[in-house]
């Protein structure tokens, strides 16, 4: 996955957000519902900034940023904890 992949994944997950958020806001889906799919779409979007910001730091060191593996959800979840 490029750099670039991982951005237009980014760029979906965020309009992914911002379509729930509008679905719920006009009625079309209930807060329970919206809550549950959000978190979901949050997880992702964070795994996907921590292998971008992964990618970037390897590539600033000089070593090979395709070799860095998506970190588990609970394992980016639990950064600040």
């Amino acid at each position: 996955m490029s750099e670039q992949d991982i951005l237009t994944r980014i760029r979906e997950l965020v309009e992914a957000e911002h379509e729930l958020r509008a679905k719920t806001e006009s009625g079309q889906l209930d807060p329970d519902t919206e809550r549950a799919r959000l978190a979901s779409v949050e997880q992702t979007l964070d795994q996907c900034w921590d292998l971008l910001r992964q990618r970037r730091a390897r590539a600033d060191a000089g070593l090979p940023p395709d070799e860095v593996p998506v970190s588990p959800a609970s394992q980016v979840e639990g950064y600040l904890q």
